[in-house]
């Protein structure tokens, strides 16, 4: 493969480490974003031919003036890896709003403010590959994770839109959805409310017990992962989304043929609004 430039945001842990650990591994140039000076001081130790920056998504403002240093220090960016973020566990009654407002802020505004500071220099240059990491839960929904669902089926969505309007200037964007894997996720990475309604104590908490138990044993594994994204990369007609994991096959296969039996149980229904 030719030697790209990969600009990977929350680098330091999870998918962002493990790709940019393959990335590097390859021979391709990566600039690994984080958003605090023991983060970056970190992935420099895991990490010493990676070009670690600071650089908070949420910080709006700031990124289209980070990107430019980024691409006058280091030459145009190929690939951008959208992935900062972080889970959010709760009952939705129980769940603050600013709550909600925060996981939106990272998860959605977050990476759609770094993919238009990248789209102007993409669409000039007519090259570029944006790979926005959502997850199964953009796809399919259970319960606790109301924020979090929400938060990457609008990602999901957007990314569509992004993909139509990009591609006529050669540029690429795929979603990627990965299943249940190996990171922390579940675990540190994870906020989650506190419990205060006990209607919902035989329904949820099983639910966060086995969330809580299965960190860290999931069936997928980052560094797959992260071949796979580098085998993504090459491709000239890249899907919309990717899943990745056999739970997330399983589980968007099942939503799709639901969705597919409901809409035809309510056909008639449907088309009875037509005038």
């Amino acid at each position: 493969m030719t030697r790209k430039t990969f600009f990977i945001t929350g680098a330091n842990s999870g998918f962002g480490l493990a790709i940019a650990t393959a990335a590097i591994a390859e021979g391709h140039n990566v600039i690994g974003v984080v958003r605090s000076e023991v983060s970056r001081v970190t992935l420099e130790a895991r990490l010493p031919s990676a070009h670690a920056i600071l650089c908070d998504v949420t910080d709006f403002d700031s990124i289209p003036g980070i990107v430019a240093q980024v691409e006058n220090a280091h030459g145009p960016v190929d690939v951008l890896i959208n992935n900062a973020g972080y889970g959010h566990e709760g009952v939705l009654e129980e769940s603050p709003l600013e709550e909600m407002r925060r996981q939106f802020d990272v998860n959605v505004f977050g990476a759609v403010a770094v993919a238009k500071a990248f789209l102007p220099r993409f669409r000039k240059r007519r090259r570029g590959f944006i790979v926005n990491i959502t997850s199964m839960g953009g796809m399919i929904t259970m319960p606790g994770i109301a924020y979090y669902c929400g938060s990457k089926f609008a990602l999901q969505g957007i990314s569509e839109v992004m993909r139509s309007e990009m591609a006529p200037f050669g540029v690429h964007v795929t979603t990627l959805c990965p299943g249940s894997f190996r990171t922390d996720w579940a675990g540190r990475s994870m906020v989650r409310t506190e419990r205060s309604i006990p209607d919902y104590d035989a329904q949820f908490d099983p639910i966060r017990q086995a969330r809580i138990e299965k960190s860290g044993r999931q069936l997928g594994d980052p560094e797959k992962l992260a071949a796979a994204v580098l085998s993504l990369i090459t491709s000239d007609n890249p899907p919309p989304q990717l899943l990745l994991g056999s739970d997330a096959l399983k589980l968007v296969s099942e939503r799709i043929l639901r969705l597919q039996q409901e809409i035809e149980a309510w056909k008639a229904l449907t088309v009875s609004t037509d005038g």
